[in-house]
């Protein structure tokens, strides 16, 4: 089967070859933008805009004492504004030379062609919801700028995983910390090495380094909850071994998908560093900075939408995956947000197409698994709505 002929008779993979076909960068969305809002008006889709470009689509509930639920996906993709040019290598869909941008407009299709069908169906629901944002790749901005005032799900499914079949429940938190050690007196390393009053800071941060955690700090069913990992050293110059050095600094990345260990991670280095202040004492101070970058995404006790993902993904045939991950994404957002009835959001990161080689040239999807993945989403909606 050639592309032509797989797109004639599937109306998802013509969708998603349409959004995939529009170069979309980060920040540089705005021609993908504007197709979606002329496919909703050509679809008669509720669409909006906010004034970051955020889109906001809504199809009405037809049964007022059910809930709705919010898909959420991202527009923009790792690569330039280049032409994409998709091509079909068996059940694979790959991009010439470049990256073919499943991530995540295989999300942005599933929702869309979702929210057009149930727009059509005679279906009882609470209302379906679907924020496609900007800006995921590189800054998150995007749902930075969400009005949440304007959703009213509880629920949230981030469509943004890259595997058929993930529910991802929690996700770890970013933060950079900063280590600075200053000497109080430098000298020569001639001269001065007998002074017992200046110490090298080269070799004081080191020490510190050594005591500090290092890996992963606490792990829970054997998948990382928190994890410490220091980025660098920088102490001096290689090529100047006189001087006895004043300054050195180390920079870490903590992650946590709990506030909690996070916490006492933090504590522990904060204790470490006090008790390296009072053995130097006059002699050398350190100092220890934190920054958060991204919020952690814990996980709730409410089981509902797992338990449901997990009998609904059995029932058409589907492997499930239940777990957390390690890593970022817009669920940390929602999941610190609230919704216009001052619900906290409840996100989960889902899988509805495997996605291979993300971000790189070599990035393909198997369409098989993405129309697959609009069963499972078809197949939920139904059962969220009994």
């Amino acid at each position: 089967m050639d592309l032509k002929v797989l797109k004639e008779k599937y109306d998802l993979v013509n969708l998603f070859c349409n959004l995939a076909q529009i170069p979309s960068p980060s920040l540089k969305e705005e021609n993908l933008i504007n197709w979606i809002v002329d496919y909703c008006k050509k679809n008669n889709l509720y669409c909006e805009t906010d004034d970051y470009k955020n889109v906001y689509i809504k199809v009405e509930a037809t049964d007022a004492e059910k809930e709705p639920l919010l898909l959420s996906a991202h527009m923009d993709v790792i690569g330039d504004d280049s032409p994409v040019e998709i091509y079909l290598d068996g059940d694979l869909l790959k991009a010439k030379g470049r990256t073919l941008g499943a991530d995540d407009k295989a999300g942005v299709a599933n929702a869309l062609y979702f929210a057009v069908n149930l727009s059509k169906s005679n279906i009882k629901h609470g209302g379906l919801e679907i924020v496609f944002t900007r800006d995921e790749e590189s800054g998150m901005s995007g749902i930075r700028h969400v009005d949440f005032s304007k959703i009213s799900s509880k629920y949230v499914l981030v469509l943004d995983s890259d595997s058929l079949g993930q529910l991802l429940t929690s996700g770890a938190s970013y933060t950079i910390a900063k280590l600075e050690v200053n000497s109080f007196k430098g000298g020569h390393s001639g001269i001065d090495i007998a002074d017992t009053t200046r110490e090298n800071a080269a070799k004081l941060i080191a020490d510190l380094v050594s005591q500090l955690p290092q890996g992963v700090f606490y792990s829970e069913n054997n998948q990382v909850i928190t994890s410490c990992n220091i980025g660098g050293i920088l102490s001096g110059k290689l090529d100047v071994t006189n001087i006895i050095n004043t300054h050195g600094e180390a920079s870490y990345s903590i992650r946590s998908s709990s506030r909690e260990k996070e916490e006492e991670l933090k504590n522990l280095m904060k204790f470490l560093v006090e008790d390296f202040n009072k053995e130097y004492e006059n002699i050398a101070q350190a100092t220890l900075t934190f920054k958060e970058h991204m919020p952690a995404f814990e996980k709730v006790n409410d089981e509902y939408i797992p338990i449901l993902f997990d009998t609904v993904a059995k029932t058409i045939g589907v492997k499930s995956e239940i777990s957390s991950f390690h890593a970022g994404a817009e669920t940390h957002i929602y999941a610190n947000e609230k919704n216009s009835k001052g619900e906290k959001f409840i996100p989960y990161l889902v899988g509805l197409a495997t996605v291979c080689n993300m971000h790189s040239a070599d990035e393909y999807i198997d369409y098989k698994t993405m129309i697959k993945g609009q069963e499972l989403l078809k197949a939920f909606f139904e059962a969220y709505n009994r």
